[in-house]
């Protein structure tokens, strides 16, 4: 049985109780797929931060602050995307025709996912924090915590980009994973919770996929605007 690779050591010591350190063991019927950890990470970010009474030996923010804004994507790309407006008060451009499936406890608040290909489908799951951390750069600079994350699964780190739209905090990550998919895994926080958005797809349709997934997760606002 492959048990499923630990957090970064700075990140246990850092943020993780002994209880947390469990939500990355296998479970009875076998391993994680590595492709789900990414999400589950992102998921135990958020309980961790919410369950720590302080951040002794947290990692420094990025030095870096990002002013610049980023306008919030738009295009519906002829039709390929759709406005979804969700009544928690959240807003993102949806692949039109998918598969939308609500909530599966402990994997996501809402997916959609191809009609043809599963490995093609959107996630995405929201986890309380403190209501002191207003800010993704909490996990450390953007290159940092993608460099840990890819580390950690076998994973090549492509890209780890920081944005900031409507005033909100964005880390994006593009993985390619060892056992042939691809990844663009988003973080950022607000109101009171670490949001993680992932779009995941074979390695050899990556290409074809990469601009509607990019301008999915620059849609994505975790706030109405």
């Amino acid at each position: 049985m492959k048990t499923m690779a630990r957090l970064p050591v700075w990140f246990l010591t850092a943020f993780v109780p002994a209880s947390a350190v469990t939500a990355f063991t296998t479970n009875d019927n076998g391993a994680v797929s590595r492709r789900e950890s990414f999400s589950k990470t992102a998921s135990l970010f958020g309980g961790v931060v919410a369950g720590s009474s302080a951040l002794v030996g947290a990692p420094a923010p990025s030095a870096a602050v990002v002013t610049d804004e980023t306008p919030k994507v738009t295009t519906r790309m002829g039709g390929l995307l759709e406005k979804y407006q969700d009544s928690r008060g959240w807003t993102i451009l949806a692949p039109s025709g998918w598969n939308k499936f609500d909530g599966e406890v402990g994997a996501y608040d809402i997916k959609w996912q191809d009609l043809v290909d599963p490995t093609d489908n959107i996630k995405l799951s929201s986890t309380p924090v403190k209501s002191t951390t207003t800010s993704v750069d909490i996990l450390g600079p953007v290159e940092d915590v993608g460099a840990n994350l890819a580390s950690k699964r076998n994973a090549k780190l492509i890209a780890a980009l920081e944005r900031q739209t409507d005033g909100i905090l964005f880390y994006t990550f593009d993985f390619a994973l060892d056992d042939g998919t691809h990844q663009l895994l988003q973080l950022c926080v607000n109101k009171g919770k670490i949001w993680s958005l992932d779009a995941n797809t074979k390695e050899k349709k990556f290409s074809k996929r990469k601009e509607m997934y990019y301008d999915i997760l620059g849609s994505f606002m975790p706030k109405l605007s």
